[in-house]
């Protein structure tokens, strides 16, 4: 008997994505799997319900049907609701966020429901395909540094002009993990004068290899996993007094540190921020987790003293 995959249209405001594509859908049909789809779930996405016929998707009007599906896969956790719908023998495929969504989860464990939170699939070399995180990372990394370019009230290249040159912008992006780096790559792709700063030593030859100069203070923070851990206060000082210099010079800066299921770590401070020039920006990629910046408020872009900081939410949607 075949395997049925179900994709359901996104139920989360403002979420386009869609968690399978008529492409992979071709693939699913070759091997011998059934997809049916929720009419509409990739408009989003620019996927009509047409290309998913085409590529072999039944297209159903509602998810009644879903009943008879062994998998079910979608981007945003469901809500309590949605997920007392998934039957005890079918397995749920997607961004879970368990530490965010307890009564969800309760609902999951008192059903007896299958789940697999694709955010928590080990990022080893076997699994790296499967590595969820780091593609839609990168997708945020890349829109940020075109969000600080759109929002600072200067060009990001230097131009030469018959009255003289502009001096490129200079963009400080902290944290070089995955939305860093291509944060990094971005911003000098667009002319800017890059600088990085990660408590992890180990990414400096990455920003140097993008063109980025790293900033350096002592302090070693790797975890397993490739993660930053959480710093003592001592190391919340180091970094603080290294940083401040860097982000009152900087016209645009962007901040992408996060830990996993945990508040994102303060690092820029009201004091900092009153030593920005006026017309300068802040993107606050860790707005979702509560911000990197003292003064972020998540899903609001906000004016402190001619400084602009913005906290945009669902970024790689």
């Amino acid at each position: 008997m075949a395997v049925t995959i179900a994709v359901p249209k996104e139920s989360m405001d403002g979420e386009k994505r869609v968690a399978c594509v008529p492409e992979v859908v071709t693939r699913f049909e070759k091997i011998g799997v059934k997809v049916v789809v929720e009419s509409g779930a990739g408009l989003g996405s620019c996927y009509s319900d047409d290309a998913y016929t085409e590529a072999g998707a039944t297209v159903v009007p509602d998810r009644s049907s879903f009943k008879d599906a062994d998998i079910v896969v979608r981007v945003q956790p469901p809500t309590p609701a949605e997920a007392g719908e998934v039957g005890a023998d079918q397995i749920l495929v997607g961004f879970m966020s368990p530490s965010a969504n307890h009564e969800m989860i309760k609902v999951l464990k008192d059903n007896k429901i299958t789940s697999i939170s694709v955010e928590l699939i080990p990022r080893i070399s076997r699994a790296q395909a499967m590595d969820a995180l780091s593609s839609q990372a990168s997708i945020a990394g890349y829109k940020a540094a075109l969000m600080a370019a759109d929002h600072l009230t200067k060009f990001f290249p230097m131009l030469t002009t018959p009255t003289g040159t502009i001096r490129p912008a200079k963009v400080l992006v902290i944290g070089a993990g995955v939305a860093g780096l291509q944060a990094i790559a971005t911003a000098k792709r667009l002319g800017a004068m890059v600088e990085a700063y990660d408590v992890r030593s180990a990414t400096k030859e990455q920003v140097e290899s993008l063109g980025g100069k790293f900033l350096q203070v002592e302090i070693k923070a790797e975890a397993e996993g490739g993660y930053a851990r959480e710093l003592n206060e001592d190391e919340k000082a180091m970094q603080q007094e290294m940083l401040a210099k860097h982000i009152a010079a900087a016209d645009a800066v962007i901040t992408t540190a996060a830990i996993p299921g945990r508040p994102s770590p303060r690092i820029i401070f009201k004091e900092m921020v009153d030593n920005m020039k006026s017309g300068s920006v802040i993107v606050d990629l860790a707005a979702e987790g509560g911000g990197n910046c003292e003064l972020t408020k998540p899903g609001e872009s906000i004016m402190h003293d001619g400084v602009e900081i913005y906290g945009p939410l669902n970024i790689p949607s």
